[in-house]
């Protein structure tokens, strides 16, 4: 029987801008920007005006008793879908941005047993690029493939990246938004027997054309706007790309089980503010079911009265009906 080899991509890249400075680094291999001559640089932070190049040079760094290969390319970034994180495109993905821009001088790199090696790369900006922020990195792939066991055998490629920010020159809007908003209960059949919860979920967008750092504060409100939960998130992403919405969600505990209210979401950015909401209601199983025969039943017994009403009033005075 023929195995099925599933290919995945191993990357790692040095954490978000507020950690302090280090490379890229998966205990093997690290990539970083070479040292200025002011300082070492965590990342590379580069600026240039539409038309305009950059020189600049990667630093490869072998940590190993052998030496090591790797594919060296450039490549777009962007924000997971799953939590926001900063991600970039495979080698073999359709770059638009930085990946289609910058250029190492060599494409494949043998770096010698604890060594390392300097890569320069040339970063182009096509005249007519848009202003504003366009994330990437410098990407160190091996190529070679782990392959494991059984019918379904799973291929480990893996790589380093050294994150650049670039900053094409024109004017910046950092613009957010706050979408489909939604409330889902989960609460105990019986009122009071058991723990209710409920999730509100969400999507964050940056629709400006600046990398942002977004706080978002969730509220939610009862009957008679009774303050039911005020508090800022903590799961989101430290960065949001240009262009990039992640859909999130937040667990609310104890979440109320019989009220009528409102869940507010804020998120804010530098410059920027925007807020949506959804309404809910709370109401358990078992009082639903009990309200649902109650209407029932009422609404039966109402036309029953309606038509008996209806039949005596076709009665002639001491006679039967016509």
């Amino acid at each position: 029987m023929r195995k099925l080899y599933v290919l995945l991509l191993s990357l790692f890249l040095a954490g978000a801008a507020s950690v302090p400075a280090h490379a890229a680094d998966n205990g093997s291999w690290s990539v970083y920007p070479a040292a200025s001559r002011i300082a070492a640089r965590p990342y590379f932070y580069l600026s240039a005006d539409p038309g305009q190049s950059i020189d600049d040079k990667v630093v490869v760094t072998n940590k190993t008793a052998e030496p090591l290969s790797f594919r060296l390319y450039a490549a777009d970034a962007y924000n997971t879908a799953r939590d926001g994180g900063f991600a970039v495109r495979t080698v073999a993905e359709k770059q638009r941005g930085v990946g289609a821009w910058a250029r190492p001088a060599r494409s494949r790199v043998t770096v010698p047993a604890h060594g390392k090696v300097t890569v320069p790369f040339t970063l182009s900006v096509p005249e007519g690029a848009e202003p504003g922020d366009h994330p990437g990195a410098l990407v160190a792939l091996d190529e070679r493939v782990d392959k494991g066991d059984g019918t379904v055998a799973l291929g480990v490629q893996r790589a380093v990246a050294a994150r650049i920010y670039l900053r094409v020159g024109g004017p910046v809007v950092p613009a957010i938004a706050v979408e489909d908003v939604r409330f889902s209960h989960h609460q105990p059949l019986v009122p009071g027997l058991g723990d209710s919860g409920a999730t509100v979920s969400y999507t964050l967008r940056n629709t400006g054309n600046v990398t942002l750092n977004p706080k978002v504060e969730l509220r939610a409100t009862g009957l008679f706007g009774r303050t039911l939960l005020a508090r800022d998130l903590v799961r989101i992403p430290g960065e949001l790309l240009p262009g990039q919405r992640v859909r999130l969600s937040e667990p609310w505990r104890g979440a109320p089980q019989l009220d009528w209210g409102e869940v507010k979401l804020t998120a804010s950015a530098k410059d920027t503010r925007e807020s949506a909401s959804a309404s809910f209601v709370a109401l358990p199983w078992l009082v639903a079911v009990v309200l649902l025969v109650v209407g029932a039943v009422g609404g039966g017994t109402w036309v029953r009265l309606r038509l008996l009403r209806r039949r005596g009033l076709s009665r002639p005075p001491g006679g039967a009906a016509l």
